[in-house]
Order: structure tokens, then sequence, then C-alpha cells
């Protein structure tokens, strides 16, 4: 049994515009065949996919259940200490190995018909394997060594556990650069994370509009009322956006000023996220300085798509998930650390309602993406213009700037042939 996936190119019948990633067609949020041959070309082909935080499989026998792409996927940590990740398919007849999220198992055994795999993913017995009475049975060529479900290599970044299905695919440090690797370890280093809670969202949308929207660093403090209103994010504030030489790996950053003041440049916008709003307990902006580079909000994806975000003391790590060409599930997984003070871990509940799908920020992301697929219904030959600050994919020290959003499309299409 092949445990790789075999990644041949596949005839893709478009082509993209001629202005490169300053356009972005329509059709690439709209076509099955691109949704299909997103599946092998990247998430089962040579990049490092998100799949859980390592404190979620702490104990032998511990495992959860999560994907890559659209496929199903087992993560669980073994008598040896190790962690290991296979495909959450039996090999009999395709049906999920283990249907719960999380748990504690000696063994998986798929409800089918009782195919039992070890916790590295080896098949191990098959129920009436010899049949009864001497009738029945598998033959005797059956080799049981060959018919495991498909296994992933895995590897960590300060507690957070990627997986990839590929051999080709760097280590994951020199995958990700030292700059992202090291931001990554700015937020999750030295410290043991705590799962405050979690939320899973559904969004009416294609995938690559959430990443676009997470790469957008210019759109914050236009559509989130909050995040102006209170003064947590505004792109006069110091702040800045890294995108990694490959530019599928993004960090957008800033730090609150406190001497600053509503600027010319916010009112004479008529921005409606510029608002008069106040908030009956302001105990929620309530803050501690947690980083010694007084950076308050940082928020940082990889390619394809993980995001960890720094919103405050709001800590998380969010998956996107694709569903289907215009579905996709968003989980949100929010964080404490061990270390945290009574304080400390009460500002964080606090500020988590910041975020998730009825957070004062996060919930306008959870509808804006429904609106472009929405608007775009009938432009399948029209495209999106990405030119603020120019056309380039560098990191740069203004926000106003679509380089990020760019970058995304750079990657993506290296990983796509487009």
């Amino acid at each position: 049994m092949r445990d790789q996936v075999s990644h041949a190119p596949r005839q893709i019948n478009h082509v993209w515009p001629n202005e490169g990633v300053t356009r972005v067609p329509f059709w690439i949020f709209q076509d099955r065949d691109i949704y299909a041959a997103e599946q092998r070309r990247i998430f089962q082909g040579p990049t490092w996919n998100y799949l859980c935080l390592a404190i979620e499989v702490k104990n032998t026998g511990d495992f959860v259940t999560t994907f890559v792409g659209n496929t199903p996927v087992i993560v669980s940590r073994d008598s040896d200490g190790e962690l290991y990740a296979f495909e959450n398919r039996c090999a009999h007849r395709g049906a999920l190995i283990a249907l719960e999220q999380r748990g504690n198992a000696k063994a998986f055994t798929c409800v089918y018909h009782a195919w039992s795999y070890d916790r590295q993913g080896n098949l191990k017995e098959v129920a009436f394997k010899d049949g009864i009475k001497g009738k029945g049975g598998m033959p005797s060529s059956f080799c049981m060594e060959q018919h495991n479900p498909r296994k992933l290599r895995l590897a960590e970044a300060f507690g957070i556990v990627f997986g990839s299905f590929s051999n080709e695919v760097p280590p994951l440090e020199e995958h990700l650069g030292e700059e992202i690797h090291s931001r990554i370890g700015r937020v999750m280093a030295g410290r043991t994370p705590v799962i405050l809670g979690r939320y899973t969202q559904a969004l009416p949308n294609n995938w690559k509009l959430y990443m676009e929207n997470v790469k957008d660093s210019y759109h914050a403090s236009i559509l989130h009322l909050f995040f102006t209103t209170f003064e947590l994010n505004r792109l006069s504030q110091t702040g800045g956006i890294i995108v990694d030489p490959t530019g599928g790996h993004h960090v957008s950053f800033s730090a609150i000023d406190t001497t600053a003041t509503k600027t010319d440049e916010y009112a004479g916008q008529d921005l409606r996220s510029d608002s008069e709003f106040r908030l009956a307990d302001p105990s929620l902006l309530k803050s501690f300085k947690e980083f010694p580079d007084d950076v308050t909000l940082q928020i940082l994806s990889t390619f394809p798509t993980f995001i960890l975000q720094q919103i405050q003391n709001a800590i998380a790590v969010r998956q996107i998930v694709p569903r289907g060409v215009d579905r996709t599930d968003l989980h949100w997984t929010l964080l404490g650390f061990a270390e945290d003070t009574p304080e400390q871990r009460m500002i964080r509940l606090k500020q988590a309602n910041l975020v998730g799908p009825a957070g004062y920020i996060s919930m306008e992301d959870g509808c804006v993406g429904g609106f472009v697929q929405r608007g775009i219904a009938g432009a399948s030959g029209e495209e999106a213009v990405i030119e603020m600050g120019g056309a380039g994919t560098e990191s740069s020290e203004s926000r106003v700037t679509e380089a990020s959003v760019r970058g995304f499309w750079k990657a993506y299409r290296a990983q796509m042939g487009l």
C-alpha cells in the first residue's frame, strides 16, 4: 500500500490574468475542479498543515480527530510518548475509524466491520479474518501490513502540531522561515498552554476568501467598528506586516499609542467603524502587559490554513477547514497559560468576547466572505483588484497595503501550477 499521494499534474482549464497577483479571478472561488485540485496539490501536496495542539494529546492514548483540507485525520499519542497521525478512513470500505472529536483509546475499531488499528495507525485485527468453521474469511494472501490508512509526517513548533502527507516538504522550521517561526515562539514559547474554550463557525464562502481576509491588514479598522471606536487597531498606529519569501506566511502587527487621538485621516474617511458607541462595562478593555515588545495585536498565518492570534490578551489558534466550493468551517481554540495569575485568566476570559462567531470584532469577518461569495455569483469572468500598496509581496512598515494578500496568491499559484 502506498502511504503517499500521487501529485501528477492534472489539466486546469483556466488561465490566470496577465496582471499576476494584482488580479484574482472570481472563478477561483467557484470552480469545483479547482476545489478538487486544491485537495491534491495543496493539502495533500508539499505543505505543512495545522493539526492540533500538543496539549490536546498529552497523555498515552489521547487522540483528536482533525482535518487536512477535507481529509479527516486522527492524531494520537502512543505509549512510546510519540505522536502519530493517519487518515481517519478504514482501509476496508472507507468508513471513519474514529467518530468522536477527542478522547482516549487503546486502539481504534471501525464500527462498520470491526477492523481494528493501533495508535500508530497500523491495521492489527480483522473480524472473522479466518472465517467461521473453515468457511468464508479473507484469502490466505491477505496481508494486514499492506492495508494501513495513509500516514502523515509530523512536526511541532512550540507545541503546535503540523502534519504533511508529502515526503517532499522541507523540515517545518525551514518551511516557516526564521522570522515566522520566531513570531510563533514570541506568543507560545516558554509557557504551557491551557485551553479555555472552543468554537466552530460555519462560513458561507470558499476557504480562500477567509484566508484573504486574515491577510488583509488594511480592512480591520475599516470593517470592524469595535477596533476603531475603542482604538485597539488603527492604521495610524505603529506596526507593519511581514511576508515570507514564498508569500504564503505572514504577520500583521501593531501597538496601541495611548497618546494618539483620532486623526484627520480617519475623520475624513466617513467610516462606519469610526463610531460613538461606548461600553457599559469598560473592564472588557482592561489588559496586562504580556510581551516586552509592547505589540498589542499580532495576526500570524501560515500557508495554507493556520492562524495564530494575539489581540490584546486574547490568544487563539484558528484552523480553516474547506467543506466545499462555497462552504468553510472555522475552528477556534482559545488559549490561556498555566503560568497565568487568576487576574490574568479573568482578563483573557473577558477578552474572549472579542473573537469567535459572535465576537465584538470577529463577527463581521464571518459575514464579509459570504457577501463576496454572493456578490460574485454571476461574475466568474471578472476579477478582484488587489493593488493597495502596489504590486509586490514584500514586508512593509505600512499596513495600508494588500502585500500579504498578494503573497497568498503567489504561494497558491506556485502550488497549483496556475
